[in-house]
């Protein structure tokens, strides 16, 4: 039986996971409107993740956000506010490595684990070429980043886990409504099963990399 560990677990995609995942294996559940885990708080985070003792094969952080406080992601760098710019990097980047953070011992040591992020495309920087969303951009290039360089450090103690970003692709849920009518969309059940496909087809030698949907890698 397979030991997952959802983050966010009350978003469309996290909820989609857990209900895929819950088929076949275990499912422990995390998320700010049933268990007050705050992202935004390391406290919380620490709290909640140190009285976990179960070890996971998944840790997956399904949380995210494209617009904060009603801040809409901006069409130019003159509409850049630094309260705004602060509130995503907080949401998209640091709070998804303070949960890898404080989760280090709820991976396996002698077998394969994997700490899965929700990332984007547009985090990349070489596969930018429209500009706009400067905030949510740097945010999830920053959390590329930030869980390439944790995969190289965990090698040295986890020699088979598996650190990743992810993205979904456009994913049909009350948060992207305004911004899907020129992408096509998946459900978060397609988008679930097509995350764990990847998942499933990483090897501790992918750790530290960026995936989409399809499980082709993502330029940095």
């Amino acid at each position: 039986m397979t030991r997952s560990l959802i983050i966010g677990a009350s978003g469309g995609i996290g909820a989609a996971l857990t209900a895929r995942l819950s088929k076949t294996g275990d499912v422990t559940t995390l998320s700010r409107s049933r268990d007050g885990f705050d992202l935004r708080d390391e406290a919380s985070i620490k709290l909640a993740l140190s009285a976990i003792s179960t070890q996971f094969d998944l840790i997956f952080v399904a949380t995210g956000a494209l617009v904060i406080d009603g801040q809409e992601p901006e069409k130019s760098i003159k509409s850049l506010s630094p309260t705004a710019m602060s509130d995503q990097f907080a949401v998209n980047a640091i709070g998804p490595l303070m949960c890898l953070k404080h989760s280090l011992h709820l991976l396996h040591k002698d077998r394969r684990s994997v700490f899965a992020a929700l990332s984007a495309r547009v985090g990349s920087i070489g596969d930018n070429h429209i500009g706009g969303w400067t905030s949510y951009r740097t945010a999830k290039a920053a959390l590329n980043q930030a869980l390439h360089t944790a995969a190289i450090e965990l090698k040295r103690t986890h020699k088979q886990a598996i650190v990743a970003t992810l993205h979904p692709g456009t994913v049909a849920t009350d948060l992207t409504t305004k911004y899907t009518s020129r992408h096509k969309t998946v459900t978060p059940d397609q988008a679930a099963q097509n995350l764990l496909a990847v998942i499933d087809s990483l090897r501790p030698e992918d750790t530290g990399q960026f995936f989409d949907y399809a499980g082709q890698e993502i330029v940095w």
